[in-house]
């Protein structure tokens, strides 16, 4: 069971049992990719939908002079696009940030489960959104917020993130980027980086150590991150009813 994807989808809308099954159902094959290997590359075509089971990935553009920009950041139990296998072919690429386990769905198993389970398609209707609420997050990350800000909110909308599918420990959560990646994600040269991470740790803002993330006070790094969780819509009011609609 892709029980990451079950929990995200499920701070949308309560799957019944018969949701889960036809999701399970809908894997076709697994994989596991080797870290920093292409899940998919720009130009493939892509016939399938990949979910990340276990392990962190990204979306990012290479320019023409080896520059690149991280889009986006995969963690489990994201979906990498539910709709990519309408394009002819890829426009951007997504690798293994880590050793990544993922499960690969069909157009017509995803397109069955969503044509016969009403929740499931109103659950990834809502992902989709939120997806795409994180990606205008990230442009205003880009074009108005302070290095601290960036890096701060990032932590923040990470944390939300991992919370939802269970995969914080109290104010902690593996991260497993390293100080080039996250300075690709957020516009910024790797030594503004190591420069705006001593700023948080001697802020008291983070605990950054062996790869964990520590956040002592989430209101404070929420407050000088000036983070607004809203985007990612984590109170959505059918997360709270059972699957046939009562609470």
């Amino acid at each position: 069971m892709p029980h990451y994807f079950i929990r995200k989808l499920e701070q949308f809308t309560k799957l019944s049992c018969d949701d889960r099954q036809a999701l399970e159902n809908a894997v076709c094959k697994r994989r596991t990719i080797a870290k920093h290997a292409d899940i998919i590359s720009e130009g493939d075509d892509p016939h399938h939908v990949n979910l990340i089971l276990d392990g962190w990935a990204c979306r990012y553009k290479h320019l023409d002079d080896g520059r690149r920009q991280i889009i986006s950041l995969f963690v489990p139990g994201d979906l990498c696009d539910s709709h990519v296998y309408l394009l002819r072919e890829m426009d951007h690429s997504i690798v293994a940030l880590t050793p990544v386990r993922l499960a690969e769905i069909s157009r017509a198993a995803l397109e069955q489960v969503a044509n016969d389970n009403v929740r499931v398609t109103k659950a990834l209707w809502w992902n989709t959104l939120v997806t795409v609420a994180v990606q205008r997050e990230w442009t205003v990350n880009l074009g108005q917020r302070t290095a601290l800000e960036r890096l701060g909110h990032l932590f923040c909308e990470l944390f939300l993130r991992l919370r939802g599918v269970g995969l914080t420990d109290g104010p902690s959560y593996e991260l497993p980027l390293t100080q080039v990646e996250l300075a690709d994600a957020l516009g910024l040269s790797n030594v503004h980086i190591n420069r705006t991470l001593q700023d948080l740790r001697r802020a008291g803002l983070i605990v950054l150590k062996g790869g964990r993330l520590t956040i002592p006070d989430f209101d404070a790094l929420q407050r000088a991150s000036l983070f607004n969780p809203n985007y990612l819509h984590i109170d959505r009011e059918g997360r709270h009813f059972d699957a046939d609609g009562s609470v």
